[in-house]
């Protein structure tokens, strides 16, 4: 009877050995990459999808709409007020304030990811949707008025969401209040395209996120949370070392293959 049961396990085994194999891997590439040349592909990449195209639609103040090789769509800060053509698959979310989150998404949306956690605890974001790899590092946010009294922060209120797909590493830095240290930097890895809040003032200052651009180093910076700021205050404080691509869609496709080589930031002003 025990020599059955193994016999039985070992055959079990080995029709699932295919099946497991082809199971993407539960771990951030662009975690792997972030200390390699700045447009270094390891093989295994350019053969799953270095050619594989994303598309990134602006839809308003921090929402971004990604479209996976897959057919996953992804809406980024989501509190429902933007939306761009069908309804996202996952939507992530930061409660800075109602602009950036809702406690009432549509039911049908399979995969509500919030960048804070509950009782004190921060948010832990690790997983594959689809075609897509999904993670977070969280920031602190400051508090709003209704926010109950205590410090001036809240610790770990946002997440930097980062969305691994077709070999790129896509950042989405959320509703970011502060400078970020070495630790959040080896936590993010590298980013081909970052999307980054430019207002100057309900995020952070302009200087502290060119900064933060600067270091980053993608190839593609998308802006966001613009409202009336002078693109050419951010634009000057980046330096001559980035490109400008002001496009009159709103929306764009790229692939890992189609990296600018000069980083350049790319402003959708089709809304």
């Amino acid at each position: 009877m025990t020599r059955l049961l193994l016999t039985a396990l070992a055959i079990l085994g080995w029709l699932m050995a295919p099946a497991l194999a082809q199971q993407p891997p539960q771990r951030s590439e662009c975690l792997a990459m972030a200390n390699a040349a700045p447009r270094a592909l390891p093989v295994a990449l350019r053969h799953a999808g270095g050619s594989a195209e994303v598309e990134i639609t602006y839809a308003g103040h921090s929402t971004y709409f990604i479209d996976t090789p897959g057919g996953l769509r992804i809406a980024t800060d989501y509190s429902g007020a933007y939306q761009v053509g069908r309804r996202p698959d996952v939507v992530t979310m930061n409660r800075a304030h109602s602009t950036h989150y809702t406690l009432f998404p549509d039911k049908r949306i399979p995969h509500v990811l919030h960048g804070w956690g509950e009782d004190g605890k921060p948010a832990v974001i690790s997983e594959r949707i689809g075609d897509t790899f999904i993670r977070n590092v969280t920031t602190d946010i400051r508090r709003y008025f209704g926010d109950d009294s205590g410090a001036d922060m809240i610790r770990d209120g946002n997440s930097i969401f980062i969305f691994e797909v077709a070999g790129l590493c896509i950042g989405h830095l959320g509703h970011l209040h502060h400078k970020l240290d070495d630790s959040h930097f080896a936590q993010i890895g590298r980013l081909d395209i970052v999307m980054v809040p430019i207002d100057g003032t309900y995020t952070m200052s302009l200087d502290g996120i060119s900064e933060i651009t600067k270091r980053l180093r993608s190839s593609v910076v998308l802006p966001m949370h613009r409202f009336a700021t002078p693109l050419d205050d951010f634009i000057r404080r980046i330096g001559q070392q980035f490109e400008i691509d002001q496009r009159i869609e709103r929306w764009f496709r790229i692939s890992r293959d189609a990296l600018p080589s000069k980083p350049t930031v790319i402003i959708l002003d089709g809304v």
